[in-house]
């Protein structure tokens, strides 16, 4: 079986004749058939199945906070093990599963036993963190980035899903395809998914970094804080790279001219990467458990997602506004898009004003980290049918955007007014210790607002499902 590398390449040609006006502002990718679609429906299998096990812990965090249901569960203090679990699944492997699948179409078919092993590898270590609070009892550490139960089993989990993960991005950056300015959006997109590549890595080596430096010492949420800190700052610049492949690829399919050229659209994405070369500077001149290496890599996030989420988000918006309504195989994309830019603008914009240790905090990350799955679930709805599943359209399929949208914008914004009370993070129920009734009121918008993001999660689970049941009906008919 050959599984020789081709050299990783995310260089720009600036040579060749300039596209045409009509190209320059449309995104797009073919999706290629054979072993990288088989690939690609494989991971989007597993990021399925992370959110449906993500959606049946959210269940179980309600449980757990209601008297009497709650003694039935494995151990006492269920909530933090179930937010463990739910948040690992819905964000680190949810994203990671549909990096594999965007990542698998871009790159060529060489290296092909290393894919399926990233798979593997990653499909197991979900299993088995998914599994871990019903089997061994484990204490939760609330850590930033990454939680985790600390017990071998969960523990064990996550090291199957890294490995998976690294093999995942080796082999991503070793297949990418050459790339230059005169395949017009085509081009821009594929730099875009290369870049998320490399900042990848540099995560990587981040987080390899900290576990070689991390004081032996220490333990619990100290030692897993700084472990999982500087690597999952640069995990951030990932994310957001994707999401603007998502926010051009969702435009341009949506027929929404985009008012940017793939040649500038390019240069910002190279911005946004270049800051995450701070990373590597910053375990450099710093010590790992030092203020000025927390502070330094913050500000490179700050500063290197801002060069292109702005000018790209206002493009999009502007685009989309002035074009006319779409199909109706486009009504569920454009909703995605739209939804995904407003909830990262809410959430950039709480980060401006935050202010000490409260609940201000996870409503800036949520509003972000729900702007980028909200533009990730747009491009599983426009990939299916590519993928050989049906298309998802109709009224549900145009509401889940906007009701997952609306949930998680009531959920920030009540978090964000409770906030101002001091109420404090990483804390539930008694607690929380909510004493007027400003406080209240804010904790139940946002447990509103939590319920109803939920419905919009599980309704998008049901789109996708009904998308492959159908294409599986039509195939046996």
């Amino acid at each position: 079986m050959n599984t020789s590398m081709q050299a990783p390449t995310i260089g720009v040609a600036l040579v060749g004749p300039t596209p045409a006006p009509a190209r320059l502002s449309h995104y797009s990718l073919a999706v290629p058939q054979g072993a990288q679609r088989t690939l690609a429906r494989g991971w989007l299998a597993l990021a399925m199945l992370a959110l449906v096990g993500s959606g049946l812990f959210s269940v179980l965090l309600v449980l757990s906070r209601t008297p009497g249901l709650n003694q039935w569960l494995p151990v006492a203090d269920f909530f933090r093990v179930a937010l463990v679990v739910h948040v690992d699944l819905s964000v680190l492997v949810w994203f990671v599963a549909v990096a594999g699948l965007l990542w698998s179409l871009n790159g060529s078919t060489r290296g092909a036993a290393w894919g399926r092993a990233a798979l593997g590898l990653c499909s197991v270590g979900t299993g088995l963190m998914a599994l871990a609070p019903f089997v061994a009892r484990a204490p939760a550490v609330m850590a930033n980035y990454i939680p985790v139960l600390d017990g071998p089993l969960f523990l064990a989990g996550l090291l199957a899903f890294g490995a998976g993960a690294v093999l995942l991005v080796l082999r991503s950056l070793f297949t990418a395809p050459p790339l230059g300015v005169r395949f017009g959006g085509e081009g821009a997109l594929r730099f875009g998914l290369n870049a998320a590549a490399v900042s990848a890595a540099v995560a990587i080596a981040a987080f390899a970094a900290s576990y070689a430096a991390v004081p032996a010492t220490l333990a619990g949420n100290a030692y897993y804080e700084i472990l999982f800190w500087g690597g999952g700052h640069a995990l951030q610049f990932t994310w957001t790279l994707l999401m603007l492949v998502g926010w051009l690829w969702l435009a341009s399919a949506t027929g929404a001219p985009v008012p940017l050229s793939p040649r500038v659209t390019l240069l910002m994405l190279a911005g946004a990467l270049l800051a995450v070369f701070v990373t590597p500077y910053a375990y450099l001149a710093y010590d790992i458990a030092s203020v000025e290496h927390r502070s330094l890599l913050t500000w490179a996030m700050r500063l290197g997602g801002g060069v292109a989420i702005v000018p790209i988000g206002l493009a999009v918006v502007v685009g989309s506004a002035r074009a006319p309504a779409p199909r109706a195989a486009g009504a569920p994309l454009r909703a995605a898009l739209l939804s995904s830019v407003l909830l990262f603008a809410a959430g950039g914009l709480i980060g401006v004003f935050i202010a000490g240790s409260n609940v201000r905090i996870p409503a800036h990350y949520h509003g972000c980290i729900v702007g980028v799955t909200l533009a990730l679930m747009g491009l599983v709805f426009h990939l299916l049918p590519q993928l050989g599943y049906g298309a998802p359209q109709g009224r549900l399929a145009t509401l889940q955007p906007w009701l997952y949208g609306a949930g998680q914008l009531m959920h920030i914004v009540g978090l964000v007014w409770s906030g101002g009370y001091g109420v404090q993070r990483k804390v539930a129920g008694a607690e929380q210790v909510l004493r007027s009734t400003g406080e209240i009121a804010g904790m139940g918008l946002m447990g509103l607002g939590g319920a109803i993001a939920i419905l919009g999660g599980l309704l998008f689970v049901a789109v996708v499902i009904r998308s492959m049941r159908q294409a599986a009906m039509v195939a046996h008919a």
